[in-house]
């Protein structure tokens, strides 16, 4: 079940909340377990041809998402907080061409159970544009997309 609204925010962050038809164990699963992570995490038709981190408090990512077109994008972070089946809280920089990471924003992912199911809110902030804010929000949603695909899978 897919509930995606997008509410009171402003230029400077995102946020994001979905309903998945699947326990939050699961889903936390999903977002901590690299076996599963690097199935779905980036929009449908990207792939990851590399992933690499220590997904813990402390830990840290990076990451390539490589488009349809074969343009690779890479990106790393560290993560502030992993609370099981709760929170995850981890710092997301894209890198530009010469490998240097940019601008660094904070992405909280925020899990509740309701009744079996769990409601994922994403939080996304301090965006220096509207228009990159915009950006990750197709971005987030195509990926929660791959997500609620890979679910089922992981439950099977």
């Amino acid at each position: 079940m897919n509930d995606a609204a997008t509410a009171g925010q402003s230029d400077a962050e995102l946020i994001i909340s979905r309903l998945f038809d699947a326990p939050r164990a699961l889903v936390f699963e999903a977002w901590t377990n690299p076996d599963h992570l690097n199935r779905w995490c980036c929009p449908i038709g990207f792939t990851l041809p590399f992933s690499q981190g220590d997904i813990r408090s402390g830990g840290w990512f990076k990451t390539c998402m490589r488009s349809p077109e074969g343009e690779d994008h890479w990106l790393s972070g560290t993560y502030r907080e992993v609370k099981p089946h709760e929170r995850i809280v981890f710092t997301h920089a894209w890198h530009d061409e010469t490998g240097k990471p940019g601008q660094e924003t904070v992405v909280t992912i925020t899990l509740r159970d309701e009744n079996g199911r769990t409601q994922l809110t994403l939080h996304q902030a301090l965006f220096d544009s509207k228009a990159s804010r915009d950006g990750h929000q197709d971005g987030w949603n195509a990926t929660l997309d791959s997500l609620e695909t890979y679910l089922p899978e992981m439950a099977g």
